[in-house]
């Protein structure tokens, strides 16, 4: 699968870090906030990767980060060290499958914010259907990763290439 790598602008970090402070730590947060600057530019770089207005917040909601066309869509991030491989693992909190989205896009941005990955995307009733479920504690496939919550699996090479999202 060909994952769409954007190079992520200093005025996005700076957008994100705002929109950080301004949110605070969310309840049920996997990373207790530290992850949030991360979700944010995976938002940002979604939005310009889609050819919105990239610092566009109107449509983030509890339950959803944008509307694109028909679609409520969450972009769910992870950070990583590393450029994706197709059997790393996407995931979805147990505590966060009550959102009320029809979509689900999933982004990787790694640790230094210079660069973005947007692996994909799945309609959130077929990801629930093909998710894989893992406990707490769970190991999340051969890569050693330990589940910190309850949470619903799918491999990258399962999703939605990116150019069919419309």
């Amino acid at each position: 699968m060909k994952y769409e790598e954007i190079p992520i602008q200093k005025e996005w970090i700076t957008e994100a870090k705002k929109r950080s402070l301004e949110m605070g730590r969310l309840k049920n947060s996997i990373e207790k906030g530290r992850g949030n600057v991360a979700g944010f530019l995976g938002e940002i770089s979604t939005l310009y990767f889609l050819g919105e207005d990239p610092f566009c917040t109107k449509y983030n909601t509890y339950d959803y980060d944008l509307i694109f066309g028909d679609k409520t869509v969450e972009v769910k991030t992870k950070r990583c060290q590393s450029k994706p491989k197709d059997h790393y693992e996407c995931s979805v909190a147990s505590t966060s499958v009550f959102q009320k989205c029809t979509h689900y896009i999933f982004t990787r941005v790694d640790n230094d914010y210079k660069l973005c990955w947007i692996l994909g995307w799945m309609e959130k009733g077929k990801y629930l259907k093909q998710a894989k479920f893992l406990k707490k504690g769970d190991q999340d496939g051969d890569n050693g990763f330990i589940a910190s919550r309850d949470c619903h699996n799918v491999p990258i090479s399962k999703l939605n290439a990116m150019k069919d999202f419309s």
